[in-house]
């Protein structure tokens, strides 16, 4: 078996004050700090007696990164940041309040899911983030000799899921797998039968110990 578990980061600085996202690099909250804990901890468990080392790469970004540290605090392993796993960049209204993207977004259409760009002076459109993070985890997919972590962003995640999935750019116009802060995805390669499981999806189950 070949594991690959991803972390969506949990609660950031964007997200407390309603400000866009994407490549604008806050950082994790107090609550996002033990949401972190609660995923390392929860990840330590599903690793017992697992004897595969693993291998944590994580978004540059900062709210990844300190994910990323604590978690790897856990196991004892340095991480690997690489900034194709960022968010999608949202261009200038990176650092916005979300109003002022909301006033100004056009969804894309169906009939250019892949390429549609908007209005968004700099916005990275849908085929440009599958492409990086399709290519990041296509590396990860090689290293064989290790499981691996990957800490990543909500829309982000489902080009890392549609990659494992060994789903082509062409075919991932209309995919969306749904996440929240802090969920996990366990995604796995059965060594004997060749499938590419979802074990589980955006699982926050390991978050409620920590709930206020």
């Amino acid at each position: 078996m070949h594991d690959l578990y991803v972390v969506s980061h949990p609660h950031a600085e964007h997200t407390e004050h309603d400000l866009v996202g994407g490549w604008y690099d806050s950082e994790l909250t107090a609550r996002g700090r033990r949401d972190a804990r609660l995923v390392a901890a929860e990840l330590v468990r599903r690793r017992d007696g697992v004897v595969r080392q693993v291998r944590i790469t994580t978004s540059d970004l900062a709210r990844c990164v300190e994910t990323a540290r604590i978690v790897a605090a856990e196991f004892g392993v340095p991480i690997t940041a690489d900034q194709r796993l960022r968010e999608i960049s949202f261009g200038e209204a990176g650092g916005r309040p979300n109003a002022w993207l909301a006033q100004r977004q056009v969804p894309a259409p169906d009939h250019d899911r892949l390429d549609h760009r908007g209005p968004i002076r700099g916005a990275e459109t849908r085929r440009e983030v599958a492409t990086r993070v399709g290519a990041c985890v296509r590396e990860l997919m090689a290293d064989t000799e290790h499981d691996h972590i990957v800490v990543t962003h909500g829309y982000a995640l489902t080009f890392v899921v549609t990659t494992w999935m060994m789903l082509p750019v062409e075919a991932v116009g209309f995919a969306s797998f749904a996440t929240a802060p802090g969920a996990i995805t366990h995604l796995r390669h059965d060594d004997y039968w060749r499938n590419r499981t979802l074990i589980g999806l955006a699982e926050t189950s390991h978050l409620r110990g920590g709930e206020d």
